[in-house]
């Protein structure tokens, strides 16, 4: 944030540097077990930007190519999500874990392969089984994932207009419970998500941390702005306000700490 082509009240805001307002970047995380290997959660469009603005995340070598960025956790094929991916084409040890259906996704599109095979090897992750993450190496990384389905659809640029509900299948949407191997901490990554059915408030009662989806506040209000055409549920996202919106529903739940994610610029 701003979008570089919107002029939305939001954006025109964070250009003229009003009060109260921050340049965002877009919505990957990382995670580390011992602060020297790096996942990313997703890969964003402007990763680049991310690790030049984070010095954790920067090489620190006197020669040659280093990175303490060891691998990514891909939870779904949205551009938001994997067009990052191509920042980290530089001949460097990567592990991708995704599902098998983004993994087709990335095969199928060969812009990818500039990930070399040689270096980077893209793993697959099945529902509700943790996988301990690993370098490409093999080198562990005190980092246990489980990954498992919430409500959402397919990517925009995937969609199939002929299929019902675009053709989404459950593994187009899913997040992440990311926990210490040792079982000391752990916290949820849940960057999209269209409805809080009642199996996600069961796993979500009592966290320490909630990444979550804060897509839109209103669901028009890509439409409001005169912006977009979509409302937010036509791209598989609750709204934030209102009695069916996530903060209304995570008000019961005793979440420690809640963090939004996935914000538009609207």
């Amino acid at each position: 944030s701003p979008q570089w082509n919107c002029c939305c009240p939001v954006c025109n805001r964070v250009r003229a540097g009003g009060p109260g307002t921050l340049r965002r970047t877009q919505s990957s995380i990382a995670v580390s077990g011992d602060g020297e290997d790096w996942f990313l959660c997703n890969a964003s469009p402007d990763l680049g930007q991310q690790i030049i603005g984070i010095s954790t995340l920067q090489a620190n070598c006197d020669a040659g190519r280093q990175s303490p960025v060891v691998g990514a956790v891909l939870t779904n094929g949205d551009v938001d999500h994997v067009t990052g991916l191509l920042t980290l084409r530089e001949s460097h040890p990567l592990a991708i874990y995704a599902t098998g259906r983004v993994h087709k996704v990335l095969k199928d599109n060969k812009i990818f392969n500039v990930l070399n095979p040689d270096f980077v090897e893209r793993r697959i992750m099945e529902m509700d089984k943790p996988i301990d993450l690993a370098t490409r190496d093999g080198k562990p990384s005190g980092i246990k994932v489980e990954p498992f389905t919430v409500p959402g659809k397919i990517a925009l640029w995937l969609e199939d207009e002929s299929a019902e509900n675009f053709g989404s299948q459950p593994e187009d949407t899913i997040a992440l419970k990311i926990s210490s191997t040792d079982g000391t901490s752990s916290f949820f990554y849940i960057p999209g998500c269209s409805e809080m059915l009642p199996e996600l408030v069961e796993r979500l009662k009592g966290a320490s941390l909630v990444f979550f989806d804060g897509t839109l506040w209103n669901d028009d209000e890509m439409k409001e702005n005169q912006v977009g055409v979509k409302t937010g549920n036509r791209m598989g996202h609750m709204s934030n306000s209102g009695p069916d919106g996530t903060i209304a529903c995570f008000e019961p739940l005793g979440v420690k700490r809640k963090i939004f994610i996935h914000i538009n610029n609207t």
